[in-house]
């Protein structure tokens, strides 16, 4: 099952020799990436270590999954040298920035090895432009991963499939179906274009486990690929999953959730600015995020101090939603913009929503928001 999925998945992502893994959740996925990355540029590093070498640098966008910073800690490659990439204001990675980035990294005298690109961010949910992004890898000679733990979902879509233009091209990249799809908890894949690599990385001589002389094709043992001993058949629910429906049908399904996710984008403009107001005009996959505007912050001058008040409301309104138990949105600060409290609301395939319980979500957010003190 696992084997199959995966080689159908690295075909629509154009990996012709593509190979790949469930990993444990997206953050182990990307982790992979890293490793193979790491591997590749340096294999002595899986037998020697890193000592006496120059330090390595990874670089990836202010927008990101925290993953990165983590996995460079955890792999000794040092948080400070996971290098932060600026984003324009759809959220998506500057090339430009990125090739600076690689360029002072160089002169610290660090050795940059690895870029990591975003499709389908946690907050705004935007895409990095992944054939700018594989120019610049290209010509400094850098491993590309795609944490598309979020936005792999497109691949499957009929009318979105270009927000994962130049896939093709990258080294590697995440997926989790248990986002967007609506995957049992948890389903993660991790799939490299190169074949064999994840085996010559990760394998080593364990004879009471990983015989060569077995009575069947060994291939299909994925232990040696794996950092992990046990596992879970995460591939059974994906498998599953796609003999019941097909990839024909998620796609719909997806191209549904984006489609009604800019409904309620339409939906929050004609309720006014002075009710709702959007973080951004637009947005590229089914992330959808705005501010309440209660009564009592209505009509004012928006001075810092209403700033405050109004960062105040969504976390008050959640906990409202908490206790009702009508309906449940999460909200998210955006620090690095300096935007406070808003709320963030993400499609995914289940349940499939329609118009009329659009306004229904709007309508309790007004609600509960008139109940509350500020």
């Amino acid at each position: 099952m696992e084997t199959e999925i995966i080689r159908t998945v690295c075909q629509l992502a154009g990996y012709v020799e593509g190979d790949g893994i469930f990993a444990p959740g997206g953050s182990i996925s990307n982790m992979y990436g890293l490793v193979l990355a790491r591997y590749k540029r340096h294999p002595q590093v899986k037998t020697a270590g890193m000592f006496g070498m120059r330090p390595l640098a990874l670089f990836t966008s202010e927008e990101s999954h925290y993953s990165f910073v983590k996995a460079a800690h955890w792999l000794g490659l040092g948080a400070d040298n996971c290098v932060i990439v600026k984003t324009n204001e759809r959220g998506q990675m500057l090339s430009d920035d990125l090739e600076a980035k690689i360029l002072q990294a160089q002169e610290k005298g660090l050795e940059p090895f690895f870029v990591n690109a975003t499709a389908g961010t946690t907050v705004l949910g935007a895409f990095d432009d992944l054939n700018e992004t594989a120019d610049v890898c290209d010509k400094y000679g850098l491993w590309l991963h795609v944490d598309a733990c979020l936005g792999g979902a497109a691949l499957v879509s009929y009318n979105n499939r270009h927000l994962l233009a130049g896939l093709e091209r990258t080294h590697s990249f995440a997926w989790n179906p248990h986002k967007s799809l609506g995957a049992p908890l948890q389903c993660s894949l991790f799939l490299t274009r190169e074949r064999d690599l994840l085996n010559r990385c990760n394998s080593i001589q364990v004879n009471y486990l990983f015989q060569q002389d077995k009575f069947y094709d060994v291939s299909y043992d994925t232990g040696n690929k794996s950092v992990q001993c046990g596992r879970k058949i995460d591939a059974f629910k994906f498998w599953l999953m796609l003999k019941a429906r097909g990839y024909g049908s998620f796609g719909r399904l997806l191209d549904h959730a984006i489609d009604i996710s800019k409904v309620l984008v339409e939906k929050i403009r004609q309720r006014s600015s002075e009710r709702f107001r959007l973080v951004m005009d637009e947005y590229q996959y089914m992330n959808v995020c705005f501010w309440y505007i209660p009564k009592a912050l209505r009509g004012l001058d928006e001075t810092k101090e209403w700033r405050e008040r109004l960062y105040a409301v969504a976390p008050k309104i959640k906990e409202r939603m908490a206790f009702t138990g009508t309906i449940m949105i999460g909200y998210t600060p955006l620090q690095y913009r300096s935007l406070g409290n808003f709320f963030r609301m993400v499609f995914t395939c289940f349940p499939v929503l329609e118009e009329k319980e659009l306004d229904f979500i709007l309508d309790e957010i007004e609600r509960l928001g008139d109940e509350c003190e500020y």
